[in-house]
């Protein structure tokens, strides 16, 4: 894909850049920045022409505050990214979130581009289309900690005017895997040109924008976020055809089938560490 606008960054943070979606943007957003600067826990490959690589946990103060110096946007991908105990999810997502802000806060960091997620309103029914300032209705604590994300986002908006555009990434695939994904999905493509318009966009303020294609069915209504300037370009429908005959039928009592979040909605719960059926059992 061509590189969309003239955007250049001195320094941009990508965190998370050994996820499964951090692989995919890292040499994707190289091209919008003199230094890209990725971050992660897990193992990363070594740092390229135009690039740094840092370790730096998440929930360590310190480490945040240092991997922010000289960063003037942020990319935060880094946390847990699926469902787990709260304990687990705890340290990364909500402890760490705020360390990121924070840390963006006392650099003087201009933009935070947060990936938020659908599973903040996971627990509307899928026969409904919802703009992006419905009450949050998250169906797990993944989606719990990324609605305290978004939060945290609007009050170091109000306080200290960091701005930030949360992201709700649907189902960020290769392609459409099941029937959920006909409307959820967002191509690789289309999620480099939602951050590149997070990113450019003069003024967003804490703006809330769902990460999807121009898909012929859909739960969101991205309305209030056309300031941010996404234009989506591919849809599921392509696939609509082998998605369906894959998968004929669905159970519409499942709550999987009913609800927009999917397989998030009966996740869990998880029993205490140390007892039958927990973590450490």
């Amino acid at each position: 894909m061509e590189q969309l606008t003239g955007l250049r960054f001195k320094r941009l943070l990508l965190t998370g850049a050994a996820g499964t979606l951090g692989r995919m943007l890292r040499p994707r957003m190289k091209r919008y920045c003199e230094t890209l600067r990725v971050s992660d826990l897990a193992a990363m490959d070594p740092a390229g022409e135009g690039e740094e690589v840092v370790v730096a946990p998440l929930e360590d103060e310190a480490a945040m505050y240092a991997l922010l110096e000289g960063v003037d946007a942020v990319l935060h991908f880094g946390g847990v990214s699926i469902e787990k105990p709260f304990g687990t999810v705890l340290p990364a997502n909500i402890v760490g979130a705020y360390n990121l802000y924070e840390a963006a806060r006392r650099r003087g960091t201009r933009r935070i581009v947060f990936a938020s997620s659908n599973h903040v309103t996971g627990f509307y029914g899928q026969g409904e289309t919802i703009p992006a300032h419905v009450v949050p209705r998250p169906d797990s604590y993944y989606g719990l900690s990324k609605a305290f994300g978004e939060n945290l986002a609007q009050f170091y908006f109000d306080r200290h005017g960091l701005e930030t555009v949360s992201i709700r990434i649907g189902s960020c695939l290769p392609e459409p895997q099941d029937r959920r994904h006909l409307s959820s999905w967002i191509s690789h493509d289309d999620m480099e040109r939602l951050l590149v318009a997070a990113l450019s966009a003069p003024v967003v303020g804490h703006s809330i924008v769902y990460g999807a294609s121009d898909n012929r069915t859909t739960w969101w209504d991205n309305s209030q976020g056309k300031h941010v300037g996404y234009r989506p370009q591919d849809s599921s429908e392509p696939w609509r055809a082998a998605v369906e005959a894959k998968q004929p039928h669905i159970d519409p009592s499942r709550p999987e089938a009913r609800y927009q979040g999917g397989a998030f909605v009966v996740l869990g719960p998880f029993a205490f560490a140390g007892q039958p059926g927990g973590e450490g059992a």
